[in-house]
Formats: structure tokens, sequence, C-alpha cells
């Protein structure tokens, strides 16, 4: 089973860093199919701890060959600090390949994300503002710049004359900021033509001839099912497709060639930014969680929203992605509580509704119904067989599993690499 998609599950920052690791010895190829530097991976390998947000997390494990696919949005200045970062750490980066076809964040896309979300009020969706919605529409609205643009100064420019028409007319007398010239930003993304055009090819002949051959190719989605922009919390929601369907528009690849999607989901839920969240926690519960599971924005720092786990959303991801495994992180972050409540359906103006409801009022006025489940106050961290876990932690893991729809296949019990509990081999 060579073409394999990781997903998040929930809001994102489930851990999808440490399935690819899991895997990682295993694979010939990661492949980031959407998203940009707006959301981060964390991976640790000893005792170091590795923060990656535009790089597919793939790269750090040797041998393996990293992708960035089509359906990404590059920040140039990003990709190139992340990689000088890695290399002062010893990190071998001279496997990356990046699309031809994936488009290019500028500066003119960053001051659009900030202006216009603070322009929004108390409306605002919660951004990055790193540009990746505004890089995203040009895309949409055949006006962005894609990477093989850098190779031909005169269709660069051109580009980039057609978009500051328009977006200098908002920035002047819409948002009252200065007007960005042609000049300054053809000449920063040209600084970066000759160091990235090693790396650019056809990628999805690439990774087509690597499954040919048989190699194992891994999927990595950015973000989240509920973030993603067809499927996910609208209009709270990222630009990009987040779902296991994007793995084939972002990267090249036929879905006949995906054989195993797997979903990434905490023994929790958190989520970051604006928008509905039913299990939301208010209280010292929600400080507990936070504080043990460290819930805080790889990218931005912020303070994460956390709550309860919510099952009805695992069984939506399940069905959306097509979800044959689930690999459930941070379980050992619910040691110490000697109960876990977990949002079974939702209570809707005395409704009840066993699945995510399709209305996003419906959805934002929505109360969990919980069930309780006894908790545990051993350590978990360095449990490595299923059996090794107390019992009730062996049963709230079942309950959860019975629940969602779909075998959970990994369990997460630390943060470290082998902090994990492997039931089902992801391979196969």
């Amino acid at each position: 089973m060579p073409g394999i998609v990781i997903v998040g599950v929930q809001w994102g920052d489930e851990g999808k860093g440490k399935a690819t690791d899991l895997l990682g010895e295993r694979t010939d190829w990661v492949v980031k199919f959407n998203g940009g530097n707006n959301a981060g991976h964390t991976v640790v390998i000893g005792d170091e701890k590795y923060a990656l947000h535009l790089l597919p997390s793939g790269i750090l494990s040797p041998g393996v060959n990293a992708v960035i696919g089509n359906g990404v949005v590059i920040d140039l200045e990003v990709l190139f600090a992340e990689l000088g970062a890695l290399q002062a750490r010893g990190v071998d980066v001279s496997r990356l390949k990046v699309s031809a076809n994936a488009h290019i964040i500028t500066q003119y896309h960053r001051t659009l994300d900030k202006v216009t979300e603070r322009f929004l009020g108390k409306r605002m969706i919660g951004t990055t503002g790193r540009g990746i919605g505004p890089t995203y529409a040009d895309k949409i609205n055949r006006t962005g710049i894609r990477v093989q643009d850098l190779f031909d100064e005169n269709i660069l420019r051109q580009k980039v004359e057609g978009a500051l028409d328009q977006k200098n007319h908002l920035l002047v007398k819409v948002f009252n900021r200065r007007a960005i010239t042609v000049d300054e930003v053809v000449d920063d993304l040209l600084s970066y033509a000759e160091r990235v055009r090693p790396m650019v090819c056809d990628t999805g002949l690439l990774l087509s001839d690597a499954l040919d051959a048989g190699d194992v190719v891994v999927f990595e989605g950015g973000q989240a099912t509920m973030l993603d922009i067809d499927h996910g919390t609208y209009p709270f929601v990222t630009s990009s497709s987040a779902t296991a369907g994007g793995a084939s528009t972002g990267s090249g690849v036929g879905p006949n060639r995906l054989d195993r999607i797997v979903g990434i989901v905490k023994a929790y839920t958190t989520r970051v930014g604006s928008g509905p969240f039913p299990t939301e926690l208010f209280d010292e519960d929600g400080d507990f969680l936070r504080s043990r599971g460290f819930e805080f924005g790889t990218t931005t720092g912020r303070p994460r929203r956390v709550g309860w786990y919510d099952a009805p959303i695992t069984r939506y991801a399940t069905r959306i992605n097509g979800i044959t495994d689930l690999v459930l992180t941070k379980l050992d972050i619910l040691t110490g509580l000697k109960e876990i409540p977990v949002c079974v359906a939702y209570d809707v103006d005395g409704q009840r509704f066993d699945e995510v409801p399709v209305n996003q009022t419906d959805f934002h006025h929505a109360t969990p119904i919980l069930e309780n489940f006894p908790g545990w106050s051993e350590d978990i961290s360095t449990a490595r067989t299923f059996e090794d876990l107390p019992q009730t932690a062996q049963d709230y893991v079942l309950a959860l599993e019975k629940m969602s729809g779909t075998r959970i296949s990994v369990i997460g019990v630390g943060p470290a690499r082998d902090a994990v509990i492997v039931r089902h081999d992801l391979l196969d």
C-alpha cells in the first residue's frame, strides 16, 4: 500500500507530525499538499524539538524525499529561513522538491491579510496574517504568481503589475495604506529565483513515477478536516482543501493511487481562531488541558481553545475523508482526571443531533451531550502495548473507537518519538 494520506480530524494541531515520523523509516516520500506557513508541526527527536511550518515533517527523516506540492502556497522567505535553520542543526535538506505550479505568497498578500482582518472587527476569522487567504484568492481569480514565474522576469513583472493595479486601490483608498510598487515586489521575488531553481520540478510526474516503482509515499495535510474550505466550519476555515481529497488535487496524483487514509485525532479537542466549538471549556478543566498539553500554536504562539473529545466530529471526518485508521494522540494529557467527559451528541434548542448539523447556525448553537468515563492516575508515558495501559484508559480508547466508526491503530502516550502504542500497522 504505497499511497498513504495523513489528515487532521479536528481543527488542527492534532499531532500529524508524529504519525508521519512514525512511518519515517519505511517512507520514501513525504508530500505537503495544502496550506502554507499558517500551520505548524512539532516533532520531537531524542532531546531535540523541531517546529516546522512550511516544510513537510518527513524532511527530518534521513533518506526521505520531501515534496512541496502544487496545492501549497509558499512564502519564499519562510522557506529558506526554515531550510537554513535545519541545516544549522545538521539536517540534510538536499532532497526537497518544490512544485513549479505552487503559488507564491508576496508582500502584498501579507499586507492585505493583516489589514483585512483588522477591518472585519468583531467579525474577524482569526487568520494568522501570513497572506494565505489572499494568495489562494488570487489563485482562484487567476491572478496568482506561481513558482515557475520566477524564471521568466517579463511574465513575472506583467503578473505583479496586473495584481497591483487592483490591490493598490484597496490599500490606499479603503485601508489608508501606502501603495506597493511593482519593482519592490519583483526584486524581492527574483532574489530567491536561483536559490529555489534546483528544487523545482514537475512533482506530480515525480510522485507518479515513485508510486509506479513501489515507493511508499505519504501525503501530509496541513490544518484539518474542520478547517477545510468546503467541509469545515465555514467561514471560520482555511483557504485550501485540508481533507483527503485535497491530496490528489494538491499533488497531481490520482485518487486511485491513495491506498490508506490515516486520521489524526487528539484524546480531547482544540482549535485556534474564531468559530463554533461545542465542547469548549472555560473552567479549570480547560486550564488543566491547556497547560498539561502545552496548547499554544506552533506558528503563532496563541493559546489554543480547548474542550472535551467530540465523537460526532470524528465520525464526520471519518466519513468525509474515508478514514481507514485513526491515530489517537496525547492520551497522556488526560492522566490525573477523575472523570473524562466525551461529547456523544449535540443538543440544539431541545433537539438531539447525533451527527454534525449541516446548518452552520445549528452547529453554532449546539451544546454537547456528554457521557462521563472513569479516568486514571497512573503514568502511561512508558506504555508500549495496549495492555500496558490502565484498564480505565483502555476502556476510554475502546469507547472512542466504537463511537468513531473506524479502528484506532496508534495511540500517542507522550511527546517523545517512540512514545506510541501500535495496535495495527499503518502499512498493513
